[in-house]
């Protein structure tokens, strides 16, 4: 199984990366339904500050690589699934979870876009657990990266820029899908 995971900082494009994915019928994990989920059996809701609590919560409670495994846990279940895409990994302790669970076919890739560019996206977008402000933005990026984000991003296999237009980044994602496709 090739595994091709996305990490990124709030509003790079990942998401549009995933829907690419579903597109082209590759199974799709994103690391936040976990987490949306927990949030909702907590009887919580799903807003920003709720999902970034339960988020930090669990990783103090049951370490940091916990997404990772309850990703795993998903990954399993497709078991005649050949390519699988991961969205949001978070910190370097859910990668090396996946390196050691999942092996050499695991590739990350971090789409990189400017502070400016993201908030416009987020504001943009209306998805339900966005920001309503531009502090509440800064405060989301802060909470990431203090998970260990920007490490992720730095250390990742492939980097891929998203300062474009949307048809540029499609383009450059339907292209990166091919070449793993033939691998």
């Amino acid at each position: 199984m090739k595994i091709l995971a996305f990490t990124g900082m709030p509003c790079s494009g990942k998401s549009v990366a995933v829907q690419i994915a579903k597109d082209k019928n590759i199974p799709v994990i994103r690391m936040g339904d976990a987490v949306w989920e927990e949030t909702k059996r907590q009887g919580l809701e799903l807003t920003d500050k709720n999902v970034g609590f339960v988020a930090n919560d669990m990783r103090k409670k049951q370490g940091k690589d916990i997404w990772a495994k309850k990703t795993v846990e998903m990954i399993k279940k497709l078991q005649k699934a050949d390519f699988v895409v991961i969205d949001g990994i978070r910190n370097s302790e859910e990668i090396g979870y996946f390196y050691n669970a999942l092996g050499t076919s695991f590739i990350v890739i971090a789409i990189r876009a400017s502070e400016e560019t993201r908030k416009q996206r987020m504001f943009s977008r209306k998805r339900v657990d966005d920001m309503a402000s531009a502090q509440a933005f800064r405060q989301r990026d802060k909470r990431e990266l203090g998970w260990g984000l920007a490490r992720v991003i730095a250390e990742a296999d492939i980097e891929i820029y998203n300062e474009g237009t949307i048809d540029e980044f499609i383009d450059t994602i339907k292209e990166v899908f091919t070449v793993f496709e033939k691998r």
